[in-house]
């Protein structure tokens, strides 16, 4: 699982948010005292661990014995740092606070706020960046085991898919522009926010389209503009794609609340395209298993089988 499954659990957060405001001490088993529970190569998981995973679990509405669930992703997680953390390949600090902060903004929620809510929800901030060292980390480890056993070209992609009888694949082009009204860490507040995203409304509504917008921005305080280029529907943000794919060619997708102020996106153009590259990224995005590749699911099985896992 990436990065991209964290993102799948903004509707489900918000609503949580809902469920726990005024509903304080929901969670006393978090609050437990501390054992430790399971050993991954000597690496302790406690019974506090445990029942944040579950809180976690309980969060994304999963069912079954979360007991059970919450012990195995917890040691394939541990497998899965140690062999980053062997390889050199855990993300910074700096990247997981970004990703939780984009998190945040998703939700329209700031840090401080997104804190209370995992708080209350009985998951903890800690935890849930434990979670995203991970999910950011292993596809790094991924990545290294592709480079090292070598992975198909573009042409050698399509070529299988032409032996195998399919047509080659098309996808959306789009070439996008976006426009960042900037509101400084220092000075970001719910009024400051709201502030600026009614003037970024205010532009979207007199927008002059892509080849005027250079002239469109001038003079107007904070705001950046930045041409995205060509970029190919499987390679859409996973937060930006639902308003991406929504919005006709030549329109612009409704403002988001982001770490970095206030956007929204462009669509200067909107074309079918069947090239080589087309067809790379669709047969990647339909074979990916959430971008799992045999290599790493196998690569893992080793992990675990070489592992010394001690359960108490």
């Amino acid at each position: 699982m990436r990065i991209s499954a964290i993102l799948r659990l903004s509707g489900m957060l918000v609503a949580t948010a809902m469920v726990f405001s005024g509903a304080p001490g929901l969670v006393p088993e978090a609050n437990a005292a501390s054992e430790i529970k399971i050993i991954v190569n000597r690496q302790g998981i406690t019974s506090v661990d445990i029942n944040r995973r579950k809180a976690f679990l309980r969060l994304q509405r999963t069912g079954g014995n979360l007991t059970e669930k919450a012990r195995e992703q917890l040691i394939e997680e541990s497998l899965k740092y140690q062999e980053a953390l062997r390889i050199g390949a855990v993300v910074s600090k700096a990247e997981i606070e970004a990703a939780y902060n984009r998190f945040a903004s998703s939700n329209n929620m700031s840090a401080q706020q997104l804190n209370g809510v995992l708080n209350q929800a009985g998951v903890t901030p800690k935890h849930f960046k434990d979670f995203i060292r991970v999910q950011m980390s292993w596809p790094r480890v991924v990545q290294a085991l592709n480079a090292g056993s070598g992975t198909m070209s573009t042409q050698e992609l399509v070529s299988k898919m032409l032996e195998r009888g399919n047509d080659k694949p098309s996808t959306t082009e789009y070439i996008l522009q976006q426009v960042i009204f900037v509101v400084p860490s220092n000075k970001r507040s719910n009024s400051t926010l709201a502030a600026r995203k009614r003037e970024a409304d205010q532009l979207r509504g007199r927008y002059p389209g892509c080849d005027n917008a250079a002239s469109a921005v001038t003079g107007l305080r904070d705001v950046t503009l930045r041409n995205l280029g060509r970029i190919m529907q499987p390679q859409l943000p996973p937060d930006w794609k639902p308003l991406i794919e929504k919005t006709d060619e030549g329109g612009t997708t409704s403002t988001r609340i982001t770490d970095r102020g206030v956007e929204f996106i462009v669509i200067c153009s909107a074309k079918t395209v069947s090239d080589d590259m087309a067809a790379e990224l669709v047969f990647r995005a339909e074979n990916s298993d959430e971008g799992e590749s045999e290599a790493a699911k196998k690569h893992l099985a080793e992990l675990r089988e070489r592992a010394v896992i001690t359960n108490r």
